[in-house]
C-alpha cells in the first residue's frame, strides 16, 4: 500500500477511512480495492465518528481536503448510523458506504432486518469469543520460542523453524486474531547433528508445520540482532536453513518460506494446510 503520510501534492488521491469504531474494516476493505490501481494515496482514518456533530466536523475536514487537492477524497465509510451516515454522503467526495452496500441487500435476501447496532463487532468485552482470544494470546507467550512444554496438547498449531523465521509474529497474529493456541519451538544446530525432531515434538506431529527462510534474508534479519556473530554469518544460516529443510522434509512436516511472505499470507497458509476448525460467530 502506497505511504499514509505523504507530503502535501506528493500523492494521486487522498483516502478517508470514516467508521464510528476503530476504521479498522473500512481501512482494511480499502486498501484491498486500493492495491489495484498503481497510485500514491494519502491515507486518513477518521475513527469513533458516533453522532452527528462528529459527522459535521468530518465532513468538513473532508471538504477543505477536496478544496486544498483539487480533487474529490475517496471515502470508505462503515457508519452504522443513518442520520450520521448522511451527513458524510453530503461531502464533496466518492462516497464508498460498506453498509449500505453490504447490509440492506442481506436484510432482504435473509429476510430481517438488522440490528444497526454501533460498535457490534468490537463489543465483546465479556463474550466468550474475547475471552478465548486473551487465552490464546497467553497461552502463545508461555510457548514461545520452546519456552515450555506444558500443555502442549492444547495447541492448535506447534510452527518450527530456525531462530529468526517468522515463527514468533505468527504465532502472535493467529492468536490475537483467529483466537487459537500457537506454540512455537526452535530448531537448533543440537536438533541436525542428532538429526531428529526435538523430543517433545513427534508426539505432536500431526500439529507441527514448519517455517523457513532465506539464508541471504536470515542472516540480514540475525545480523540486526547481533553483528558479527557467528549466529549471523551467512554459512551459519545457510547450515541452519538446509539441515532444517532437510528435517522437515523426512519428517514428512508441511513448510512454507516466510522470505517474501506477509505475516497475514503466513498465517492464511498454515490455516489452510492444517485445516483448524474456526469457531462460528
Amino acid at each position: 500500500m502506497p505511504d499514509r503520510d505523504l507530503a502535501h501534492g506528493n500523492y494521486d488521491r487522498s483516502v478517508f477511512f470514516v467508521s464510528d469504531g476503530t476504521g479498522i474494516t473500512a481501512e482494511t476493505f480499502g486498501h484491498a480495492v486500493l492495491a489495484q490501481f498503481d497510485l500514491r494515496f494519502r491515507e486518513i482514518r477518521l475513527p469513533f465518528i458516533d453522532s452527528p456533530d462528529k459527522a459535521y466536523e468530518a465532513m468538513q475536514r473532508i471538504n477543505q481536503t477536496a478544496e486544498q487537492d483539487g480533487k474529490r477524497p475517496l471515502v470508505f465509510s462503515t457508519l452504522v448510523n443513518a442520520d450520521t451516515a448522511t451527513v458524510i454522503k453530503r461531502s464533496n467526495a466518492m462516497i464508498h458506504d460498506l453498509i449500505d452496500r453490504f447490509v440492506e441487500p442481506l436484510e432482504q435476501e435473509l429476510g430481517v432486518k438488522s440490528t444497526h447496532t454501533i460498535g457490534r463487532s468490537h463489543n465483546i468485552a465479556n463474550s466468550e469469543e474475547y475471552k478465548r482470544r486473551i487465552e490464546a494470546i497467553n497461552f502463545s507467550l508461555a510457548h514461545d520460542d520452546g519456552q515450555s512444554n506444558k500443555s502442549l496438547h492444547e495447541a492448535d498449531v506447534i510452527l518450527i523453524g530456525v531462530s529468526r523465521c517468522g515463527k514468533t509474529p505468527t504465532s502472535l497474529y493467529l492468536a490475537m486474531t483467529y483466537g487459537l493456541k500457537i506454540a512455537n519451538y526452535p530448531l537448533i544446530p543440537d536438533d541436525f547433528e542428532r538429526n531428529c525432531l526435538p523430543s517433545v515434538l513427534p508426539q505432536h506431529k500431526s500439529k507441527l508445520f514448519g517455517l523457513s527462510i532465506a539464508p541471504e534474508r536470515l542472516s540480514e534479519v540475525r545480523h540486526e540482532r547481533r553483528p558479527g556473530s557467528k549466529y549471523a554469518a551467512p554459512e551459519q544460516c545457510r547450515y541452519e536453513v538446509n539441515e532444517a529443510e532437510a528435517l522437515m522434509r523426512r519428517e514428512s512436516i508441511r513448510w512454507l518460506s516466510t522470505t517474501t511472505k506477509s505475516i497475514e499470507e503466513i498465517a492464511t497458509t498454515v490455516l489452510q494446510e492444517v485445516k483448524i476448525e474456526r469457531k462460528a460467530f
